[in-house]
């Protein structure tokens, strides 16, 4: 079951997510995968950006999927498709670094968080983190 509590959510985002990757961060200003993402910089965090059709997005190169991304990460956070979101899971499965899984406002896959939550992972379904942050800790 997805984590709904404003306490476990307070505590992955407070103390458990300082490195985000982002799967479909966009380097368009406006989109949602942009605006949210630009925000947790701003707020602190360290954010990757996976984009296969970006060079570089805020600065940092963007890697071409999770798989790719060479330094440890906490959280990753999915602004893809629902359809897309069960083989990012298990690419996060895949490593060793990723604790918690979080998909955007919107985008479910009952069955992927299912399959993370049976390794250990958190996962928090279908909320915004900026939405989420400002709500809880800001």
């Amino acid at each position: 079951m997805p984590i709904n509590s404003d306490e476990a959510i307070r505590e992955i985002l407070r103390s458990r997510a300082a490195t985000i990757a982002v799967v479909g961060c966009s380097s368009t200003p406006g989109k949602a995968a942009h605006d949210v993402p630009n925000y947790l910089l701003e707020h602190g965090y360290d954010v990757v950006p996976v984009n296969p059709n970006a060079e570089e997005i805020f600065g940092r190169e963007a890697a071409d999927e999770l798989s790719e991304v060479g330094e440890s990460i906490d959280l990753v956070c999915i602004f893809r498709p629902s359809d897309e979101m069960s083989e990012i899971v298990d690419q996060a499965l895949d490593r060793d670094d990723c604790d918690v899984i979080w998909t955007q406002l919107g985008i479910r896959d009952d069955e992927a968080v299912e399959r993370a939550e049976a390794t250990g992972r958190d996962v928090v379904q279908d909320r915004c983190m900026k939405v989420e942050h400002r709500r809880l800790l800001a």
